[in-house]
């Protein structure tokens, strides 16, 4: 069981920290939201068909109501605009921005009425976080002269937002029992409001299929047999057979990966400041989770002291 742990977990790092790449090759001649509809698209209707056909039942209207609710703040909110900013920033660095959600998953979670608090220790990781944030993408005074769009930046850090939202809904949320079947569903009616805003946005009427690079082609394959399947596949079988701290480590390796396909295959900046803000980002989320298990930890020793 442990090889199969860890090959799941590596197939994981390596898939899910490449999906960064991948969607940067892909909106080259794709427009992003067009992009990422398509995707969603493919990959919710195999999911869902494959998980029919293998006896789950289908989402209830209450159920369809709520995966369409997660899959717009993840897939539209979330994955449609790092493919937005993704045409405007290096990959590595939408990663790296990526990276903080389990910092805004503590910020939420505090700010929500009934939340949990958050420690003094995670109010430290979480500070240091955004110092993080800060590093990578504040003045390009402070930070050695290198800039990165504005919009692009902004987009990222509203994504990271937002599927930081729909991931805490998503606990309390009316969904199917099987995970692959959820996934597979909310893919497919997130796809839906990713095609309306494509559709606004006028991408549909500047799209020319004759112009997509093989590249872009390639980029969109990846995205959806790899990232969406064997990704998403794989996850969902670790939380299922692996202990969630070591699952966790995804959100640690992830963006490093990105970073260092995006400098060796894309030819993205790797300068020493982003280099030093991935190490304060990813350890600041390092440090928040490690606060959590010191948490847990410690609150069954204060109910004993407490009930003496």
């Amino acid at each position: 069981m442990k090889t199969k742990i860890w090959i799941a977990l590596l197939a994981l790092y390596i898939v899910w920290g490449s999906t960064y790449l991948a969607i940067r090759f892909a909106v080259e001649t794709i427009p992003p939201f067009l992009h990422a509809g398509l995707r969603f698209l493919i990959s919710g209707l195999i999911l869902v068909l494959w998980r029919r056909a293998a006896g789950d039942d289908m989402p209830t209207r209450v159920q369809w109501k709520s995966v369409a609710i997660i899959g717009t703040l993840l897939l539209l909110g979330g994955n449609g605009l790092v493919s937005f900013a993704e045409q405007r920033i290096p990959s590595g660095v939408a990663a790296l921005i990526v990276g903080t959600v389990p910092l805004w998953l503590v910020l939420i979670e505090a700010l929500r009425p009934r939340g949990v608090k958050p420690t003094a220790l995670s109010l430290i990781g979480l500070a240091v976080g955004f110092i993080g944030i800060y590093l990578l993408v504040g003045p390009s005074e402070l930070t050695g002269g290198l800039h990165f769009d504005t919009i692009g930046t902004i987009a990222v850090i509203v994504a990271s937002f937002l599927w930081s939202l729909g991931s805490i809904y998503s606990r309390s949320a009316d969904v199917p029992k099987s995970a692959l079947m959820t996934t597979g569903a909310e893919m497919l009616a997130g796809s839906v409001p990713i095609f309306l805003v494509s559709l606004a946005l006028g991408e549909w009427r500047t799209f020319n299929l004759a112009q997509v690079s093989t590249q872009s082609w390639l980029g969109l394959i990846y995205l959806i047999t790899f990232g969406s399947m064997i990704g998403f596949v794989a996850y969902i079988w670790l939380l299922q057979n692996a202990p969630l701290s070591l699952v966790a480590t995804y959100a640690y390796v992830n963006p490093l990966v990105a970073v260092l396909l995006g400098a060796w295959l894309a030819n993205e900046a790797l300068t020493p400041r982003v280099l030093a803000a991935a190490g304060i980002i990813v350890g600041s989320v390092v440090f928040i989770n490690w606060a959590r298990q010191v948490k847990v930890k410690t609150e069954p020793l204060q109910s004993a002291s407490s009930g003496e």
